[in-house]
């Protein structure tokens, strides 16, 4: 039976050969035999998480009979990433060398791995190339004054960490009291997820449920670029430890979500205003520069003017 199940296999891993490197021996070479910069458990648990996701009927096989545990075997995705069994069971115990770039990639087109995820699988393993040590919080001057040029746009600079680092007057009037704010009280994750501090803050999200899956994403993959961040490492620590919610979604290993595309703020005295969100990715220092906007003319453009008459303050940055 194990051996028909492996023919089977092997036959829709030839199929896959095009995504997939054929390496069956998986010993890694000189460059690969340092251990240094592999997160073994995280790499481990992602691996298992990714695999468990899948059906068979995903990847081409036979569905067959009931199984016992969901997902793909250990065994369907040594085939189909080209690898023995014994070491992907390695990788996902925690157990195995460094895996080379080909192995990688091997395992990544069997896993249906989205790029986000074949990125992060990189930077787990240690074959992708490190960042700096901490991330970057200083905005440039630059980016300052763009936002301070788009009076129709609630625009912010976001930190790797979720920080917001610079903003404009209505930024700050639908984010609220962003200028008296600490930097943890401007942190748009620790609002996502602690009533205590998004109740200092001023300003009520009704529909965080897209958005907390957002910054989960995102923080999994700054804990990984940034392993020595102590601000990035308590920050997750103190999320995990103070929010149910943040820990369970943390524990799907999850990297990359569906993008918020609206959001919707209550305000009293101005009441619900829908925003659409687009953000814009600065690579040079791994922050995003997001802007609010509502449709001229529309409801909740007249509700962010009066919002803009309630709250004028210059641009600042933190």
């Amino acid at each position: 039976m194990v051996a028909a199940t492996v023919v089977s296999l092997a036959g829709t891993a030839r199929r896959r050969q095009a995504q997939a490197v054929p390496v069956w021996a998986a010993a890694p070479g000189p460059a690969a035999a340092q251990d240094g910069d592999v997160d073994k458990k995280e790499l481990g648990d992602f691996l298992r998480s990714r695999r468990e996701r899948l059906h068979p009927v995903d990847v081409g096989l036979p569905s067959g009979t009931r199984r016992r545990t969901p997902g793909l075997r250990r065994q369907e995705v040594a085939v189909l990433a080209h690898v023995s069994v014994e070491y992907y069971t390695r990788l996902e115990q925690g157990r195995a060398p460094r895996p080379s770039s080909d192995v990688l990639a091997g395992i990544g087109g069997a896993l249906l791995l989205t790029e986000a995820e074949n990125a992060h699988l990189h930077e787990l393993a240690g074959t992708a190339r490190r960042k700096d040590a901490v991330h970057d919080r200083s905005v440039r001057a630059g980016m300052t004054g763009l936002i301070e040029r788009l009076p129709g746009a609630a625009g912010f600079v976001l930190s790797a960490a979720f920080e917001v680092l610079a903003w404009n007057d209505l930024a700050a009037a639908v984010l609220g009291n962003l200028e008296g704010a600490s930097p943890s009280e401007r942190n748009l994750a620790r609002r996502a997820f602690l009533p205590e501090v998004a109740h200092r803050t001023g300003a009520e999200v009704a529909d965080l449920t897209e958005f907390r899956h957002h910054v989960v994403a995102q923080l999994r993959t700054a804990a990984v670029r940034y392993p020595a961040d102590p601000l990035i490492r308590d920050l997750v620590a103190e999320l995990r430890a103070g929010s149910a919610d943040f820990d369970r979604l943390w524990g799907r290993h999850d990297v990359q979500a569906a993008p918020v595309i609206t959001k919707t703020f209550r305000y009293p005295g101005v009441g619900p205003i829908t925003v659409e969100c687009d953000t814009l990715l600065l690579p040079d220092r791994d922050q995003q520069l997001v802007l609010y906007t509502a449709v001229p003319g529309s409801r909740d453009a007249e509700s962010l003017e009066l919002l803009r008459m309630l709250v004028a303050e210059p641009v600042r940055a933190g």
